[in-house]
């Protein structure tokens, strides 16, 4: 017997992710931090859950500005998209205990980039056996809780500026 498993919110992504006209980063800035997936902001930067996350805790930095070359961001704006990186470094390990870490930017379509008309941080909690047969065969990610619990609980943990 065959069972379903339902991942209704990857239904927005893959039907919806080419129409996108506002950008989702100017977007979520301007929103509330609930309803922006916001969890935490910075004076240049500020930091969000990815709504169509790899893995639970996903975080994604970028700088206020719209930017779209990676050399276009000011010191300040790169200086603190990277401090946040640690900060959510160090929120993921207190909230979730990950076993490890991918940070990283894709930049331009052809090396991934989703969004490439905002430059962003990618910051992927990791876990031994968190990539598994379900996303190859089936183009599902299995993720144990909601984004909204997700951005709370890292809310919270988030540390203080140094």
């Amino acid at each position: 017997m065959t069972r379903q498993l339902w991942a209704p919110w990857r239904l927005e992504y893959i039907t919806r992710a080419d129409e996108e006209t506002e950008c989702i980063f100017c977007r979520a800035a301007a929103a509330s931090d609930e309803e922006g997936l916001v969890v935490a902001r910075g004076e240049h930067a500020f930091v969000l859950l990815n709504k169509f996350p790899y893995a639970s805790g996903h975080l994604m930095v970028a700088s206020y500005r719209h930017v779209g070359e990676f050399a276009d961001l000011t010191d300040e704006e790169a200086l603190q998209v990277h401090r946040l990186g640690e900060r959510g470094l160090a929120a993921l390990a207190e909230v979730y205990g990950p076993q490890g870490y991918n940070l990283g930017w894709n930049l331009g379509r052809i090396a991934g980039a989703g969004v490439v008309d905002h430059v962003h941080l990618h910051v992927v909690p990791r876990w031994a056996g968190d990539t598994n047969f379900m996303p190859v065969l089936a183009d599902i990610k299995v993720l144990p809780e909601h984004l909204l619990e997700t951005r709370r609980r890292l809310a919270e943990a988030w540390p203080r500026a140094r």
